[in-house]
């Protein structure tokens, strides 16, 4: 057809083109392939620049005995048998966890590294058995703000264990944590020769090291009380847990230097009443909230301020779930409840006290009955030895007056004063 003919050359141009960018194509897929089959030894992918540029990572960087992460600044060292604080802990890390281990003892400088550990904020060496913690055995930690050294056997506590060697420099830490420090078996394993008590109180108040600190925790220490100057030298201090001791009062302590103190547990101790001066310093804190839930009040008339106080301020919490322990009579009465009349201080014995009194009673008056029984059994040699003595008294007096009536006569003043009358 004579239109058909302007058309193929056309079409012959399109095929050849269409086969060459086959052919092309075929020579791209046959380079590539053997690229991608061979191993990496044998053609390396080349790196990024950065990569390529970046330095190599330090030898020993992660402890053994540890996992590391350092995206998220964190080494564990848990439940290792650790004895001693791992040489090698990378100069990245901020939080450290060297809980469940065997340390026994924390010596000065424990953790001075070269390069420091500049960046370590949170240390937790809860569980880890320490025994003894040195002076300034956290020092060379300059941004140290938490310590957790909860559930360890400190028989000995450093007066310098916070403040380090400079007792006057000021320690980083923000929030101290030394709940369940479990007491010595063995009073005599106490090396300052001072109460468990006093060991802590000491520690807390060595210079003005802790002068920063916001949040304490000595919660289920079985303290029976506060040394007077325990918190003297925490005048930021925010959050007190004193909860699950045996505290009795509070007489001793002072609370008017915690001008910052917004809370202050106290539940379950063996609280009995708060007096005057505890009741004054508490309502002097503007911005406390106090717990005292599960204590064992005594509602006698001791308790008369407290519950005036209770029911004019509002800084204790859940105060309307505080109810009466003793006496028996008062058991579970609601504080905000009672009267002034309510309140008295009758000597009522508790019942097992009064049970054993009764017992008492009645083993005397059978004791008195048998006695009674033996001097009527007796009747008449009691009578005849109660005779002989008064004859032999008789006597005795009889001679004493015979004798005086013969020195007062003065016919009778040459007779020996032995003579025999």
């Amino acid at each position: 057809m004579p239109g058909g003919r302007p058309r193929g050359p056309n079409a012959a141009d399109g095929r050849l083109r269409l086969a060459r960018l086959a052919l092309v194509l075929l020579g791209w897929v046959s380079a590539s392939a053997p690229t991608a089959s061979a191993p990496p030894s044998t053609a390396p992918a080349p790196l990024p620049a950065a990569a390529a540029s970046a330095p190599p990572a330090p030898a020993g960087q992660c402890p053994p005995a540890c996992e590391c992460s350092e995206a998220a600044r964190t080494v564990k060292c848990v439940n290792r048998n650790l004895t001693a604080v791992p040489a090698d802990l990378p100069p990245y890390v901020r939080t450290l966890f060297l809980t469940g281990n065997q340390l026994a003892e924390l010596p000065a400088a424990a953790f001075a590294r070269r390069p420091p550990l500049a960046e370590l904020a949170a240390l937790n060496l809860s569980r880890s058995h320490l025994a003894q913690v040195r002076a300034g055995a956290f020092e060379h930690l300059p941004s140290l703000r938490q310590l957790d050294l909860s559930h360890n056997p400190l028989a000995d506590l450093s007066p310098l264990a916070f403040a380090g060697t400079n007792a006057s420099a000021p320690s980083p830490l923000v929030e101290l944590i030394l709940n369940h420090i479990v007491p010595p078996k063995d009073p005599g394993q106490n090396r300052q020769n001072r109460s468990f008590e006093g060991t802590v109180a000491a520690a807390l108040r060595a210079g003005h090291a802790l002068r920063g600190l916001r949040r304490l925790e000595l919660a289920s220490n079985r303290f029976l009380y506060l040394p007077r100057d325990m918190l003297a030298q925490l005048p930021s201090l925010r959050h007190l847990d004193l909860r699950n001791n045996s505290l009795v009062s509070l007489t001793y302590v002072s609370f008017r230097n915690l001008t910052h103190l917004e809370s202050l547990h106290l539940e379950d101790n063996a609280l009995k009443v708060l007096h005057n001066g505890t009741l004054a310093e508490l309502q002097g804190l503007a911005h406390l909230r106090v717990f005292l839930d599960n204590n064992p009040w005594v509602c006698d008339c001791h308790m008369v301020d407290m519950v005036a106080w209770l029911k004019e301020i509002e800084v204790v919490q859940d105060k309307a779930r505080l109810t009466c322990a003793f006496p028996e009579k008062m058991r579970n009465r609601v504080l905000l409840e009672l009267n002034t009349s309510d309140l008295d201080c009758d000597p009522v014995l508790p019942q097992s006290l009064q049970t054993s009194y009764v017992f008492l009673g009645i083993v005397l008056a059978l004791i008195g009955a048998i006695f009674l029984l033996v001097l009527y059994l007796n009747r008449k040699g009691i009578k005849k030895w109660m005779h002989n003595i008064r004859d032999a008294c008789r006597d005795h007096m009889e001679g004493y007056h015979y004798r005086y009536e013969i020195n007062a006569d003065p016919r009778l003043t040459n007779l020996s004063s032995n003579s025999d009358v």
